[in-house]
């Protein structure tokens, strides 16, 4: 299915959000996901269906100085 992820269409297999975090190999402990302008906490990923068209935005989260 076509989504926009991180303001890029992109063709992905996942069917949820948390899907989608394993499908890219991200760590879930340093990654912010928003679903279609809703920030959401790691326990709702499993439970947020993706659709077609649906915007996802995804950030890591980097210590650093």
């Amino acid at each position: 299915m076509k989504i926009v992820l991180n303001g890029e269409p992109r063709s992905v297999a996942a069917t949820d959000i948390a899907a989608l975090v394993a499908e890219l190999a991200l760590p879930a402990p340093v990654t912010l996901v928003e679903h279609n302008g809703l920030a959401l906490r790691r326990d709702e990923w499993p439970h947020r269906p993706l659709a077609a068209c649906d915007r996802v935005e995804i950030v890591r989260i980097v210590a650093g100085g």
